[in-house]
């Protein structure tokens, strides 16, 4: 390869001094599987010290151009990975100055999500987030409005939906493996992540009371986004900003975009009737402890009404069917099919499908797989940004998908109340009061763009 290279070199010099235009392929210049600099997309990543360094070694084979964080000391290691990126701590200066950028990926705190996505897109480029792709009903149904407008490669940060183990759920009940499903149970036996509220458990549910100065390295101001004003305390950043309903969603959203994937892909779900939701605790500052949250869908084509129960730091009661020993789902959480047949239970992510018992499962004949298999989850949105088909996880699937589970977080600041809920128009008929939790309102400076909001 490397005497070809140096003929094809001196063959150029000699066609060049001759006025001659010669073109080469690139894949001769660079060798076997070489992809030259122009077939990259430039890429930014927005919040990059959590799940955003993930994100971008994910991503690396682009080009890495801009880096944006508030806090530079979490975000330290990431910044040094990738040495030739600029660094920013405000996202709007990085889509002001790099307008040669086709892509961003956003893994910041919940409550900023929408806000930083339809700001990318304003800015025409393509957009990753991190799930939950947005923090209200309302603002799921904004992004998919402005992705679809715009014509722009979107994507949800739900992995398992590029997998091999939504595709077996999706396969079996179509087959008819257990027969017609009328009712999921989903879990997740964890409450908050991390887990607990570590030195500040007595706080759960109050603001804390202790004043702190922010990290030097820290823009708090920046990290509050449209959220409602509040001193800075440790017990909010990093990570466990989940736990407070202003910045995060809870475990519904945190693992439910993972654990309800499959159910709302297999089958088929689209705007449910009425949702409700039994919390141990409820209170304006954080998230409950534990809570039950049902939903009632309606009959879906061949597909009869269901209802799909979520377990929000508890797991379902043990199926019979289960044998002795065998654990149900994975520790942390899973889901478990009801079919008048039989019944299918996998793990958070759909990994690991199962019919129960396991005899039933080893005489099981498995239908051909019929859905085509995936390049990769982030793979789908790279080459989707080329051009491609939509990532499987586009907002044109995961809006819908999210606003049900935002809904659910709605229900729960109606505890004990059900819900009826009339989707299209984006409205609880029965219920005033819950109406107000289905959008945000947003601090002085800080509004969704696109739609003027």
């Amino acid at each position: 390869m490397q005497t070809d290279r140096r003929n094809l070199l001196r063959t150029m010099a000699s066609a060049a001094s001759a006025g001659a235009f010669l073109v080469v392929p690139r894949h001769v210049l660079g060798g076997a599987g070489y992809r030259a600099p122009s077939d990259k997309l430039n890429l930014a990543g927005i919040g990059i010290g959590g799940m955003g360094s993930t994100d971008l070694r994910n991503l690396s084979g682009e080009n890495i151009v801009a880096l944006c964080d508030v806090d530079d000391r979490y975000a330290l290691p990431t910044f040094d990975r990738y040495p030739q990126a600029r660094r920013y701590r405000d996202y709007r200066q990085l889509l002001e100055e790099q307008k040669e950028l086709d892509a961003v990926t956003i893994a910041t705190p919940d409550h900023t999500h929408a806000v930083i996505a339809l700001a990318a897109m304003k800015a025409g480029k393509h957009v990753r987030i991190q799930k939950p792709m947005a923090h209200s009903v309302e603002e799921c149904r904004l992004l998919a409005e402005a992705a679809r407008k715009n014509r722009l490669a979107t994507q949800m940060g739900i992995q398992g939906h590029a997998d091999e183990g939504i595709r077996l759920i999706c396969e079996w009940i179509w087959d008819g493996a257990i027969g017609e499903v009328r009712k999921v149970e989903a879990w997740c036996t964890l409450t908050h992540f991390p887990w607990g509220h570590a030195w500040w458990s007595p706080m759960c549910g109050r603001r804390p009371s202790a004043t702190y100065d922010p990290p030097a390295t820290l823009d708090w101001d920046l990290w509050l986004g449209g959220a409602p004003s509040r001193p800075y305390s440790p017990c909010y950043h990093p990570a466990v900003w989940r736990n407070w309903w202003d910045f995060g969603s809870g475990m519904l959203a945190d693992r439910g975009c993972h654990t309800l994937d499959p159910v709302f892909t297999a089958l088929k779900l689209s705007h449910p009737e009425s949702v409700e939701a039994i919390c141990s605790d409820l209170n304006d500052e954080a998230y409950p402890v534990a809570c039950i949250v049902n939903y009632q869908f309606p009959a879906r084509g061949s597909m009869p009404p269901l209802q799909v129960v979520w377990y929000d730091g508890l797991r379902p009661p043990r199926p019979e069917e289960l044998e002795p020993g065998r654990p149900l789902g994975h520790p942390e959480g899973g889901a478990l099919f009801w079919g008048d047949k039989g019944k299918i239970v996998c793990g958070v992510y759909g990994e690991s499908p199962r019919l129960i018992p396991e005899e039933k499962m080893k005489s099981y004949k498995r239908p051909p797989k019929s859905i085509p298999r995936s390049v990769g989850h982030y793979q789908e949105w790279i080459q989707a940004c080329r051009g491609g088909d939509p990532s499987g996880a586009s907002f044109e699937y995961s809006s819908l998908f999210t606003e049900i589970i935002m809904l659910g977080n709605a229900a729960k600041r109606r505890n004990g109340v059900k819900l009826l809920w009339d989707g299209p128009a984006m409205r609880v008929t029965n219920d005033e009061e819950a109406n107000r939790f289905l959008r945000k309102s947003y601090r002085a400076g800080w509004s969704l763009p696109v739609l003027g909001r």
